[in-house]
């Protein structure tokens, strides 16, 4: 906000103005500076650092030596994972009042054992799959969580959807692709859309996916029935011997990107074809 406003003073007042405070807002920051700074005396005298800005991960080379420590929400794990190139992660968790911490498994109390096992290469590790596409132009893209496949506005995603024998025309408002990980995220809001609408639901195949899981799930959002689209491959399970493919029908704003960073996307405009499969890399992440 301060980026925003330029100053505190105007921050405030901008909020104040609206009816709201700042308070909670100032409270959350300096929590997570607080943990920051304990965080970095906790590593001074046993080994050197970098710190990073989430915005510079995807030109960054992380080394085969790096040890990865994120500290703030879940989601910077997720984001850290795809550029890691399989090097263990630690995910502190700077405020357990405020963030869920579902991929937060170390604490500021904790944070120095991990350290010390993840170092001697004892510490319990999570090998968690992770989802790949690859374009018929050679671009790769992966993903921690999920993937989003449609348009860059609000518009119809026109594309073929093939999976083995199976395939049809759609029309609809994108596709969403997750990763055992990522069924608790965005993939979990479009099951309890469904939900919703149909009463509770009970897929044996969802609710049995896992971190370690060599499957992903796909969900069509908002299919559309016409003379030229259909709607019964609308949700699947995606496995290494049957990749989803999808061939983009969209003339402009196709898009492909992991995880809600949309600047980190892919083109999926008319000509491009997308194949979709659980990826060879692991996201590794210090559990214990």
């Amino acid at each position: 906000m301060i980026e925003k406003f330029q100053t505190h003073a105007q921050a405030k007042f901008y909020l104040e103005r609206l009816g709201g405070r700042i308070d909670d807002i100032d409270a959350e920051h300096d929590q997570f500076c607080r943990s920051l700074e304990s965080l970095q005396g906790k590593l001074y005298g046993k080994l050197k650092y970098k710190i990073i800005d989430r915005s510079f991960l995807p030109a960054f080379l992380f080394a085969e030596n790096h040890l990865i420590i994120t500290i703030g929400q879940d989601g910077l794990v997720a984001n850290t994972a795809k550029y890691a190139r399989g090097q263990p992660i630690i995910g502190l968790n700077p405020d357990p009042q405020r963030v869920d911490g579902v991929l937060l498994k170390t604490q500021l109390e904790t944070f120095s054992m991990h350290l010390d096992k993840a170092m001697a290469a004892t510490a319990k590790i999570a090998a968690i799959t992770m989802a790949e596409v690859r374009l018929n132009d050679g671009q790769r893209l992966l993903a921690f969580n999920d993937f989003f496949v449609g348009p860059a506005s609000h518009t119809s995603a026109r594309y073929r959807i093939t999976q083995g024998e199976r395939h049809e025309e759609h029309s609809s408002s994108g596709i969403l692709i997750a990763t055992g990980a990522g069924k608790t995220g965005w993939m979990s809001s479009v099951m309890n859309m469904v939900s919703g609408f149909a009463g509770p639901l009970s897929i044996a195949e969802f609710n049995a996916l896992r971190w370690e899981s060599r499957e992903l799930i796909y969900a069509v959002r908002e299919p559309f029935i016409s003379k030229q689209s259909k709607a019964s491959m609308v949700w699947g399970i995606i496995k290494e011997s049957e990749p989803l493919i999808l061939e983009s029908h969209m003339a402009q704003q196709g898009v492909i990107f992991s995880d809600g960073v949309e600047r980190d996307h892919l083109q999926f405009s008319s000509g491009a074809i997308a194949t979709v499969s659980p990826a060879a890399e692991y996201a590794k992440l210090v559990v214990g």
